[in-house]
C-alpha cells in the first residue's frame, strides 16, 4: 500500500481527526486545576524524608527520639518501625513481586531498606505541622552508620571481587531466581558470519537520563478507618491502587486512588511509588491527613530514569549489503533493584536471519532506572542504527538504501496488521530533500563549519488489550463517560470524549468525563506503554455501541430513569504483529573548532493509524523527538567513583534542553485504518523519542567524518575524537 492509498483509505468521521482543544485547558493554563500538591484537608501535616549519604551502607542503629521530641512533630517512621514492601519497586526473582511470589525473598524492596544501596535512597520520615518542622526534625535523627564497598561502573560491577550488592552478586535475577542474561538467538550465528565477505566489531555507550517530568512529586494520604484515601501523581490509578493495597496488606477496595491532574510523567510515574506508602503510613502514625512533598532533588535522587548501557555487536555483510549476521552483547545499569527489566531493543527491526543477542541487567549502587518513554528503545536504535550506517559508508552504499535492503518485512512467518515502514522512509526522503542534503563522503564539506545528514527507522508496539468504560445517559440526553485515565500530556481525557461523543453520534459538548478516581472509574491499563488510546479508547466504543442498542431498543430515558452501558473487551490480533512505524531525517550543523552542533532541519515522518486529535498527535511527537535530541547531544547524570555522589543532579547540571537547543521538527502523519483499536488508532506518544538518538548521530558522523559512539555527544567528546 502507498501512502497516497492509505490516506485515501481514511474516510473523515464528525468529531474525531479534527484539532479539537483539550477539554481541561482552560482549567490548567488558569491555575484553577488541582495538583496533588495542591490539595488540601483539615488538619492536615506536612513530611520529609531523610536520605542515605552512602551509596551503601549498612545502619547500626537509628534514634529518633530528638525528632520526636520536637515540638510540632507528629510521627516518625523507619525499617524499625515499618516493614512494608515496596512491590512495584522492584522486580522479585525476575518477575513483579505478586501474592503467588511471597517465598522469594531475593532482592525485594521495602519502603525503607537497611542496607542501603544508592545516595539518595530512603531512610526515615517524618510528619510535622508544617514543612519547616519536619525539615528541622530529620537533622535530628542520630544513625551509626557502617560504610559498605560499593560499585558504580557496570562492567567493574561483573569482575571477580567486585562489592557484592546483594549475595548473590551483581548480576539481575531471571523469573527461575537465577543470575543469568536475558538472551536470544535466531537462526545459526557462526554460519551467519560464514556467509559474510565482511565483519564488523564496535562498541557504543549510553547514559543515564532522567525522566525530568517538571511536577515533583507528592502523595496526600488519609484514613478513613480501614480505608485509605491517597491523591499521588500516577500514570495508572487502577494499578496503583492494587500495588498500594497489596504493600499495605488491605484489599483493593480499601484503597481509594485519586489523581485529577498531573503535569508529565514518561513512564517514572506509573504505577505506586514508595512515597504513597510513606504517606500512608505517617498518616496512619500520625491519625491525621499527611501531604509528603519531595523536593526538585529529591525527586532526582529518589525516582529512577533510563538505564545506561553498554553494547559490543558484531556484524557481518555480504558485499552487496545483505545483513547475514548480527551479534550484540549489552550491560544494562540497573542500579540496586530491578524495578524493570533492563531491555535493549533494535536488532529486531532487521530481517537477518542469524541473530543473537545477550543482555545484562547489572545491580549497581547508582539511583534506580526504570522505565522511560520506550524504554529499552532510544538506546537500542542508536547502537544498532549508528552500527548500520557506517557499514553502509564503509561499503558504499546509501545509508537510506542499505535500512530497505535489510529492515524486517512482512513474511509468511512474520505477519503484521499492517506495514507501513518503507511508506515512511520515502515520504521522510521526499519531505527532507535527503540526496542533496546528505554528503556522499562524510566530513567533505570545507572549513570549520560543516553539515551532514542522518536517519533513523523504528517499528514499535501498538498493541491491542483489556480494559473498560462505562458511559450513562440520563433524561437530559447528557452522556457521562466514566474511564480510569489520567492525562500525562497527551490528552487522553480529550481522546476519550472524542471517542465517546464520535461513536455516541452526539457533539463533544454533550459527553462529560469522569476520571481520575479509582471509587468512581472502571480499570483502565493505565497511559504508559502509550496504551490507554488504543485499549481503554476501545472499550469506550464497545460501551457506547452497548449504549446505542439500549436506545435502540427502549428509547431515552424518561424523567428521572438513566441508561448505563459498560464494557470489557479483551480483542486480539490473531498472532499478527500490530506495529506502528516511522523515520526521522535530521540535518546538522557542527563547528569543528569549538564542536558545537545545531541541528537546521529536522523531518520526523510517522503512520499511527488514524489520528484521532491532530494538534496533541504532532505536539507528542515534537515533544518525544527533542526528549531524543537531549539524549542524543547533552543528558548524562555523572558520578563521582571516589565516593558514589551524583554530581549533577537537577536540570541545569543534567543539562537539559531550553527553547534555545530545541529545533523546528516538522511532522507528517500517514494515516491507516487496520480495523484494530478505535478507529484504528496506534501507538503515538512513545514512538516520537525512539528515532532522534540515531538520526542526530548519524548527521553528526555525516558532517564531521568521525562517528560518535557513545551518548551524550558533548563538544568535549567532540573535540577529543577530532584531535
Amino acid at each position: 500500500m502507498t501512502a497516497q492509498e492509505a490516506q485515501g483509505s481514511i474516510g473523515p468521521l464528525n468529531t474525531v481527526g479534527h484539532n479539537v482543544p483539550r477539554i481541561d485547558a482552560y482549567e490548567r493554563v488558569t491555575g484553577k486545576a488541582t495538583y496533588t500538591s495542591d490539595v488540601r484537608v483539615p488538619g492536615m501535616l506536612y513530611a520529609r524524608v531523610l536520605r542515605s549519604p552512602h551509596p551503601h551502607a549498612r545502619i547500626r542503629s537509628i534514634d529518633v527520639s530528638r525528632a520526636e521530641s520536637l515540638a510540632g512533630v507528629r510521627a516518625v517512621v523507619t525499617h524499625e518501625t515499618h516493614q512494608y514492601i515496596y512491590s512495584s519497586g522492584s522486580i522479585a526473582g525476575g518477575r513483579q513481586y505478586s501474592d503467588a511470589a511471597k517465598d522469594i525473598t531475593e532482592h525485594i524492596r521495602y519502603m525503607f531498606d537497611n542496607p542501603v544501596r544508592y545516595v539518595g535512597q530512603p531512610v526515615a520520615a517524618v510528619a510535622a505541622v508544617d514543612r519547616h518542622v519536619a525539615e528541622e526534625a530529620l537533622a535530628l535523627i542520630d544513625i551509626d552508620w557502617e560504610e559498605l564497598p560499593f560499585v558504580i561502573d557496570l562492567e567493574e560491577a561483573l569482575e571477580a571481587g567486585a562489592p557484592k550488592i546483594w549475595p548473590e552478586g551483581n548480576l539481575g535475577l531471571d523469573f527461575r531466581n537465577e543470575a543469568r542474561p536475558m538472551t536470544r538467538s535466531v537462526g545459526d550465528i557462526a554460519a551467519g558470519f560464514r556467509a559474510a565477505d565482511r565483519v564488523f566489531e564496535d562498541r557504543y555507550t549510553t547514559a543515564f537520563v532522567q525522566d525530568a517530568q517538571m511536577e515533583p512529586r507528592s502523595a496526600l494520604a488519609e484514613w478513613h478507618g480501614d480505608k485509605v484515601t491517597i491523591h499521588t501523581p500516577t500514570q495508572g490509578i487502577s494499578n496503583c491502587r492494587h500495588d498500594n493495597a497489596r504493600d499495605l496488606g488491605l484489599e483493593d477496595h480499601q484503597v481509594q486512588i485519586v489523581c485529577k491532574y498531573m503535569g508529565g510523567g514518561f513512564g517514572d510515574k506509573n504505577g505506586s511509588y514508595y512515597f504513597d506508602l510513606i504517606a500512608a503510613a505517617l498518616a496512619k502514625e500520625a491519625d491525621a491527613p499527611v501531604l509528603l512533598e519531595l523536593t526538585r532533588k529529591d525527586d532526582w535522587l529518589g525516582t529512577h530514569g533510563r538505564w545506561h548501557t553498554v553494547q559490543d555487536f558484531k556484524v557481518g555483510v555480504q558485499q552487496d549489503g545483505t545483513v547475514t549476521a548480527i551479534q550484540q552483547t549489552g550491560y544494562s545499569g540497573m542500579g540496586p533493584y530491578l524495578r524493570r527489566s533492563g531491555g535493549i531493543s533494535g536488532i529486531e527491526a532487521y530481517a537477518c536471519p542469524n541473530s543473537e543477542r545477550v543482555i545484562y541487567p547489572v545491580h549497581t549502587n547508582r539511583m534506580v532506572s526504570g522505565n522511560f518513554r520506550a524504554p529499552s528503545d532510544p538506546q537500542g536504535y542508536f547502537s544498532i542504527q549508528s552500527m548500520m550506517d557506517d557499514i553502509a559508508y564503509e561499503i558504499g552504499m546509501d545509508p537510506v538504501d542499505f535500512a530497505k535492503k535489510n529492515m524486517l518485512r512482512p513474511t509468511e512467518d512474520v505477519r503484521f496488521t499492517n506495514y507501513m515502514l518503507e511508506d515512511c522512509i520515502d515520504r521522510g526522503v521526499e519531505l527532507f530533500d535527503w540526496q542533496s542534503r546528505r554528503r556522499v563522503e562524510p566530513g567533505s564539506d570545507a572549513g570549520p563549519i560543516k553539515r551532514g545528514a542522518g536517519f533513523s527507522f523504528m517499528m514499535f508496539r501498538s498493541g491491542v488489550g483489556p480494559s473498560s468504560a462505562i458511559v450513562r445517559v440520563d433524561s437530559q440526553e447528557q452522556y457521562t463517560l466514566f474511564v480510569g485515565v489520567t492525562d500525562i500530556g497527551p490528552g487522553a481525557k480529550t481522546t476519550m470524549a472524542l471517542i465517546a461523543a464520535e461513536e455516541l453520534g452526539v457533539p463533544l459538548s454533550e459527553v462529560e468525563v469522569v476520571w481520575g478516581d479509582t471509587d468512581r472509574c472502571p480499570y483502565s491499563v493505565g497511559e504508559s506503554g502509550s496504551r490507554t488510546t488504543t485499549q481503554t479508547g476501545y472499550a469506550v466504543v464497545q460501551a457506547a455501541k452497548d449504549l446505542k442498542a439500549q436506545i435502540a431498543e427502549s428509547g431515552m430515558p424518561r424523567r428521572g430513569e438513566v441508561l448505563i452501558a459498560s464494557a470489557t473487551p479483551t480483542p486480539s490480533t490473531q498472532g499478527a504483529r500490530r506495529m506502528c512505524f516511522g523515520a526521522h531525517f535530521v540535518e546538522v550543523e557542527a563547528n569543528v573548532q569549538s564542536g558545537h552542533v545545531r541541528i537546521t532541519k529536522y523531518v520526523a515522518v510517522h503512520e499511527s493509524g488514524r489520528i484521532l486529535n491532530p494538534l496533541p498527535a504532532r505536539d507528542q511527537i515534537r515533544g518525544a523527538a527533542l526528549q531524543g535530541v537531549g539524549q542524543a547531544l547533552h543528558e548524562d547524570l555523572l558520578y563521582d567513583p571516589r565516593n558514589g555522589h551524583p554530581l549533577n543532579a537537577g536540570y541545569y547540571g543534567a543539562r537539559h534542553l531550553t527553547h534555545l537547543d530545541a529545533p523546528e521538527i516538522e511532522v507528517e502523519f500517514i494515516e491507516t485504518d487496520d480495523g484494530f483499536g478505535p478507529y484504528g488508532a496506534k501507538t503515538v506518544g512513545e514512538a516520537g523519542i525512539i528515532l532522534g538518538p540515531a538520526a542526530v548521530a548519524n548527521a553528526i558522523y555525516n558532517a564531521i567524518g568521525v562517528r560518535m559512539k557513545d551518548l551524550p555527544i558533548t563538544r568535549q567528546r567532540i573535540l577529543e575524537a577530532l584531535s
